[in-house]
């Protein structure tokens, strides 16, 4: 019994050490940079009530959620994902506010996910969200932002792909892909099971001009010409082009920015957060193989708490940033010295605080120790 309470249960795990202290050091070289943007902190509860993240919110999946109850039978959940939290602070605090609102945070999500072995379900985030600005420049900001914040960290090979999840929906309105059909669709892309997506298809007999959703999301990949090869593809579709526009329009302000080096597109990139309605993106980087940031554009989120507001945002997976820049031997300048100023009787004592005290308004980082090993 006592071997197993020195163990976590699975999923969850000890940061200490040098790790912590590397850790804590990345999240504030982060935070300085969200923060050089104009972003005020913001902090919300760990866990809220079940309906912040209810399926209409389309967020993480009731199943894996941490849910539990309140002693007036509330269903609460411990929260999988921060940015729904903001939207409601943002509908209820500065609904008349100056807009727009930049607001950022950092802190531990909660998602009971079993798709990996060994996978974290509980990681922290530090994100940034941008309210009440609809613009491509408000897009541009957040991505350019997060460049900036890998690039801070120490991070120099890494990748941000760029999509637009109004295409999709552009060339699904007037098919008969609707309700579950679509979502099915939706998530099999996401997942890029472009050939369970096309079995899929099949089986609902959808017409074949259909199909050409699966070219059009999975073929074109990569620099800027690959949204001229889809622009030709669907210029038919207009609300389809308008997504292509949009992102021509971004990645010419990016290069701007200096960032559009690290820009790739990527047409079928869509979310399982059903809330996002623009453009979208997820940044990778050597060393994992899992997404480290995400974010996007939910014009329609802080509407469900009752203030209509366009938003875009982003989240920075601290935990694989941190494991990225492990494996790739980067500097993290987290100094670990403690140095220690000994003492072996009250008059010694009294000079070696005096000393301590004066090393500690330097900044170091000082503790006092009897040499004798004693604490009396």
């Amino acid at each position: 019994m006592k071997d197993r309470l020195l163990h976590t249960p699975d999923g969850v795990r000890d940061i200490y050490g040098v790790s912590c202290e590397r850790k804590l050091y990345l999240r504030d070289a982060l935070m300085k940079v969200i923060k050089g943007y104009g972003y005020g902190s913001i902090e919300t509860p760990s866990f809220e009530f079940f309906d912040i993240f209810g399926s209409d919110i389309g967020t993480v999946p009731s199943k894996d959620l941490y849910k539990f109850f309140d002693r007036d039978g509330n269903t609460l959940v411990l929260r999988p994902d921060i940015t729904p939290s903001v939207a409601r602070c943002c509908a209820k605090y500065y609904s008349d506010a100056d807009l727009p609102l930049r607001l950022c945070y950092c802190g531990n999500t909660y998602v009971n996910k079993n798709e990996y072995r060994g996978s974290l379900k509980e990681s922290t985030q530090i994100g940034a969200e941008l309210m009440g600005d609809g613009s491509v420049y408000a897009d541009a900001e957040i991505i350019a932002l997060t460049c900036e914040s890998f690039l801070a960290s120490g991070l120099t090979e890494f990748q941000i792909a760029v999509g637009n999840s109004q295409f999709f929906e552009a060339i699904c309105e007037g098919t008969d892909i609707t309700g579950e059909d679509r979502a099915a669709v939706r998530d099999l892309i996401c997942r890029k099971n472009y050939f369970a997506a096309g079995e899929y298809l099949k089986s609902i007999y959808a017409p074949e001009k259909i199909f050409n959703i699966l070219g059009v999301l999975s073929g074109f990949i990569g620099g800027k010409e690959a949204l001229d090869k889809a622009r030709n593809s669907v210029k038919d579709i207009d609300k389809a082009v308008e997504a292509i526009e949009r992102l021509n329009d971004l990645y010419d302000i990016l290069g701007h920015y200096g960032y559009d080096k690290y820009v790739s597109f990527d047409l079928g990139l869509l979310n399982p957060h059903d809330y996002y309605t623009g453009v979208i993106f997820d940044g990778y980087a050597y060393g994992s193989g899992r997404t480290i940031a995400k974010g996007g554009r939910y014009d329609n989120l802080v509407s469900h708490f009752g203030k209509d507001m366009p938003a875009v945002g982003c989240v920075i997976e601290l935990d694989e940033l941190l494991l990225c820049l492990e494996r790739s031997d980067a500097d993290i300048d987290a100094s670990t010295e403690i140095i220690t100023v000994t003492y072996s009787d009250k008059e010694e004592y009294l000079k070696a605080l005096a000393k301590a005290q004066s090393m500690r308004k330097e900044g170091k980082r000082v503790c006092l120790c009897d040499s004798a090993g004693g604490g009396d």
